[in-house]
């Protein structure tokens, strides 16, 4: 069990890592915004699961069931907050004209 445990660690960092080098892809703050969120939730639930897979079911791993039942929830919703504030600051959208793009958009 231990080993698996490990396995399912590194596949949470690894996630982590790439999802850190791929926020450099975009350009703009709410997409960055988005993958970052994606990253820190998914890699951190992963890296969790994989603690507790290696440390066996005990008390310890409830505890650790609790934390994840508390990133599902915070997280989003931090996300969620930092975004309606940069929005209500006046950061801008994408787009020349700060709306989202329509289809007929993309066909032009």
């Amino acid at each position: 069990m231990a080993l698996v445990g490990e396995i399912i660690i590194v596949i949470g960092l690894i996630f982590m890592s790439l999802g850190v080098i791929g926020i450099f892809k975009f350009r703009n703050f709410y997409p960055r915004l988005l993958v970052t969120c994606k990253i820190d939730t998914v890699g951190t639930i992963t890296v969790l699961i994989g603690v507790m897979v290696k440390h066996g079911f005990s008390f310890f791993s409830l505890r650790i069931l609790l934390l994840l039942g508390l990133i599902l929830i915070v997280s989003p919703m931090v996300t969620y907050i930092i975004a309606r504030f940069a929005y209500m600051s006046g950061h801008k959208l994408e787009g020349k004209t700060g709306k989202a793009k329509t289809n007929d958009d993309l066909t032009e």
